[in-house]
């Protein structure tokens, strides 16, 4: 009997102008965790792909076995009916339809060309408190943040009966809490049989559940360890992925924060179909000239949808309160309004808010900044073109060409690109929310740095992060809010985890 149920030989797969996998070889085995590490860009979502069918046969060479058979693959479909499920870093949910529909769409039975409704409806709730869903399964998607949604798709997968389960990323849009919880889920699946691949960035994580890693870098498979026999640590992954050693996570950074930049004075936000319920509820704070302010707090607490209201009412159905910059009162009505007034925001949903996937590299870039690129209402092509390969360069944005569509880049590339583009538009207060979301080690390094490059030109950056390490290693001061309100605000030397932790679900320390 194989001990595999995953095995594949020398897999190549190309792209027009790229070569995403290069003869890439491994094996995992029946009922244990393995992950793929490796910076945005290596291969390790392509290569998921093609396992899983969204590739399909005769689109790449080389070969792919499970348990046992040499795969032929035409679709996701085909894998799903030999019990092999993959839940995609970019979310792959009707956003018109309920959590319980989507959970079970693809896969409901019907009797007479009748489904029961109200059967899936109770059904549902089982796999939501397994991942600690808490809302209504009859709520629409589209009402869920982004890391809502990625629990409803964890969720869906769990409804399938599966012997391969494959998550991309799984735990970049949860918290901490959320993260323990879905990590002993995955260990729970074990001990059930069911063998799992995850593809993180989180090397704690990946250190914590799996039994074996491979590292991918450059499409090529580079080594596979076991991680007890191999005592493999984050600083042999980190070498391994990166090609080279990484001494310091979090960029040293002198800070001098000056006078008052932004002040946010008793800011409510209404939530935009419940016009009485306060989804922000008097929230009053201030950020200096030269400073990395941080936002922290539990799923829900109000963060992201502070900050999209900040920027030219982007959340809420209406919001209340007094915005100030550099000491004069705004209230831009919409984003580009909010831009103009010097306030930037980069959205943790890059997928939906942040790019234009059907449009190159180039145009997402520039499109925040026609205005500076033009002259007489006419774009002036070579700026433009010299603005996106500045960009393209000092960001490291993997791509052959700025012509490339923005849809075939990695995650990770996508998220520089749009942070590129906040950057070109060149705003005083930069509002980044998640920025290293789904991002390797060695790209959110490069972010920590031009963040700091920011403040040191004499810019402000709010940073929203739901990993406290990151909060930790680069802030100057921490809000913590929970339920919609500040809880607290801690300075850089006194901050600390279970301080946050405190302030988020005591309310004090």
């Amino acid at each position: 009997m194989n001990e595999y149920i995953l095995e594949i030989e020398n897999l190549v797969k190309e792209f027009p102008g790229v070569r995403a996998l290069d003869q890439v070889t491994l094996k995992i085995k029946k009922g244990e965790i393995h992950s793929l590490c490796g910076e945005n860009g290596a291969g390790k979502s392509t290569l998921m792909s093609v396992i899983s069918g969204v590739y399909p046969k005769g689109s790449y060479e080389g070969k792919v076995f499970y348990k046992g058979k040499e795969t032929n693959y035409h679709s996701v479909k085909d894998s799903e009916k030999e019990g092999l499920a993959i839940i995609h870093q970019e979310l792959a949910l009707s956003p018109y339809l309920s959590i319980y529909e989507n959970l079970f769409l693809g896969h409901m039975k019907t009797k007479l060309g009748i489904i029961k409704w109200d059967t899936y409806l109770k059904a549902s709730q089982t796999y939501l408190d397994q991942v600690g869903l808490k809302e209504n399964p009859a709520t629409i998607v589209s009402k869920l943040g982004v890391g809502k949604q990625q629990l409803v798709e964890i969720a869906r997968a769990l409804s399938k009966n599966v012997e391969l389960l494959i998550l991309d990323e799984p735990t970049a849009s949860l918290n901490d809490d959320e993260s323990a919880k879905l990590l002993d889920l995955i260990l729970e699946f074990k001990r059930r049989g069911i063998t799992s691949v995850m593809i993180s960035h989180k090397l704690n994580e990946v250190l914590k559940i799996a039994d074996t890693v491979t590292v991918i870098r450059d499409g090529k498979s580079i080594a596979s360890f076991d991680v007890k026999k191999d005592n493999l640590t984050e600083e042999r992954l980190i070498k391994d992925m990166v090609g080279r050693d990484l001494t310091r996570r979090f960029p040293v950074r002198k800070t001098s924060p000056g006078e008052t930049m932004m002040e946010v004075k008793n800011w409510t936000v209404y939530h935009p179909e419940y016009h009485t319920i306060k989804v922000v509820d008097n929230v009053s704070f201030y950020l200096r000239k030269g400073e990395v302010l941080a936002f922290c707090g539990p799923m829900g607490a109000g963060r992201t949808e502070l900050m999209m209201s900040l920027y030219g009412l982007s959340y809420g159905s209406r919001s209340e309160g007094e915005l100030y910059l550099h000491g004069n009162r705004i209230a831009p009505r919409s984003a580009k309004a909010a831009l103009d007034n010097g306030v930037g925001y980069v959205s943790e949903d890059r997928k939906t808010l942040g790019l234009v996937l059907i449009q190159s590299i180039k145009n997402n870039i520039s499109i925040s900044s026609f205005q500076k690129l033009s002259k007489f209402g006419v774009v002036l092509n070579r700026q433009e073109i010299e603005e996106a390969e500045k960009y393209r360069r000092d960001l490291r944005i993997k791509t052959p060409s700025i012509n490339q569509l923005a849809r075939n880049l990695s995650g990770g590339n996508q998220q520089k690109v749009v942070l590129s583009r906040t950057l070109l538009a060149d705003p005083d207060v930069f509002i980044v929310d998640e920025p290293t979301r789904g991002i390797d080690v060695g790209a959110k390094t490069e972010i920590y740095e031009i963040l700091n490059e920011l403040v040191a030109q004499g810019k402000s950056v709010i940073m929203v992060s739901s990993e406290l390490p990151e909060a930790l290693g680069m802030a100057d001061r921490i809000y913590v809010m929970n339920e919609g309100k500040i809880k607290g605000m801690l300075m850089r030397d006194e901050a600390t985890q279970e301080k946050i932790m405190q302030l988020a679900l005591l309310g004090t320390v």
